[in-house]
């Protein structure tokens, strides 16, 4: 099963390969996407993505996580959430947006199992 492509990216928001749903944010993963909804978890910008934001995603057996942190890069990642996924031997790249859908694209394009969550503003 392969990651889908991010087809789209404009501040707030994003289209995935074959999704007809648009998202603001956004979680992907070998063979599906949904909205990433921070409530869930209780996430804001600080103090970020938590291992609860991404746990679903390292249980679809990604290898390399790819977290676009917002266009700004206002959406912080704390060391905790960064331990836990090396933990779990996934390789996690931290990249502004736009430049963390070209990295997830290229990865999911080349047939990784790459998994992402993305912030689409601030």
């Amino acid at each position: 099963m392969t990651s889908p492509q991010i087809a789209s990216l404009s501040w707030g928001r994003m289209k995935v390969q074959d999704c007809a749903t648009a998202y603001k944010d956004c979680k992907v993963w070998p063979g599906g996407s949904r909205p990433w909804d921070w409530r869930e978890t209780g996430t804001d910008h600080y103090p970020g993505v938590q291992a609860a934001d991404v746990e679903e995603i390292v249980n679809k057996g990604v290898r390399t996580l790819v977290i676009g942190c917002g266009m700004s890069e206002a959406l912080q990642v704390p060391s905790a959430t960064l331990d836990y996924l090396r933990n779990k031997g996934v390789d996690v790249k931290v990249l502004q947006t736009q430049v963390a859908v070209r990295e997830y694209n290229a990865l999911a394009g080349g047939g990784a199992r790459v998994g992402g969550v993305f912030h689409s503003t601030c």
